[in-house]
């Protein structure tokens, strides 16, 4: 079923990036400081700086951390980072969207093309592939004892607009613009944190693939996710659940 396979590519992903602990922390903190940056240090007054210091707390990043990366945006020295989205193919005919914040551009382009290639893949034109995907907001509960039915009920009356569960992980999407009015909303109705809350590129269709497109997609996002000029990545595959237990054995 879509959904299941969909729960396990989750999880894979998720089970990755803990590994990359350092990294991650690296990359939550460079979006932190130019939240803060662009929209002010307070993050009452700063959605898109309360959002990531509410997904930096979700990922166990220290308290002193955060703060670090708040106050660096008001220093008259502080790095300067373009927002820059890429688009691409990668092994199966899938669609890739990689989101990044550099500090250079020319060495953003070349690392990421570098991936692409390397691993089956090849990056294309701005527009390519996104017309795919829609942008939305995206809240999920992991390990909950709150019953699908239940979710589903919360969800809708704060605002949410769809809820897939499996196992105890709900995923809640709602329109970007309202990303934080729903994830309060939920966060206060459900009595838990979400274990993340974050604007995503969610695909409108999905490709499912075998084990060697699989693998090889996934060698070139994890090669993608391993430049500290890559913020995100995100893709319309679907991989059976055979095949991503094979993957993350």
């Amino acid at each position: 079923m879509a959904g299941h396979s969909k729960f396990k590519n989750i999880m894979y992903r998720k089970g990755a990036q803990d590994k990359k602990r350092s990294s991650l922390f690296s990359k939550l903190s460079k979006e932190i400081t130019v939240a803060a940056k662009m929209g002010g240090p307070d993050p009452d007054s700063n959605s898109r700086l309360r959002l990531a210091v509410q997904n930096a707390r979700t990922q166990s990043m220290p308290k002193d951390n955060i703060t670090r990366a708040i106050n660096k945006s008001q220093g008259g020295d502080s790095d300067n980072y373009d927002e820059i989205r890429y688009e691409g193919f990668g092994p199966g005919g899938t669609a890739i969207i990689v989101e990044s914040l550099t500090d250079n551009r020319n060495r953003a382009a070349t690392d990421i093309r570098t991936a692409f290639s390397k691993n089956g893949g090849n990056m294309g034109e701005n527009g390519s592939v996104s017309y795919q995907f829609d942008k939305v907001g995206e809240i999920i509960f992991e390990d909950s004892d709150i019953s699908a039915e239940d979710m589903f009920v919360m969800a809708l009356e704060a605002g949410a607009d769809n809820v897939e569960s499996e196992d105890g992980t709900h995923e809640i999407t709602c329109a970007m613009e309202e990303l934080n009015n729903v994830s309060t909303a939920l966060e206060k109705a459900a009595g838990v944190e979400a274990k993340s809350t974050k604007l995503v590129w969610k695909a409108q269709n999905t490709v499912e693939l075998g084990l060697e497109d699989a693998t090889r997609l996934m060698k070139m996002i994890d090669a993608l996710e391993d430049l500290d000029d890559v913020q995100d990545v995100y893709g319309n595959y679907e991989i059976p659940d055979d095949i991503m237990e094979q993957l993350d054995a």
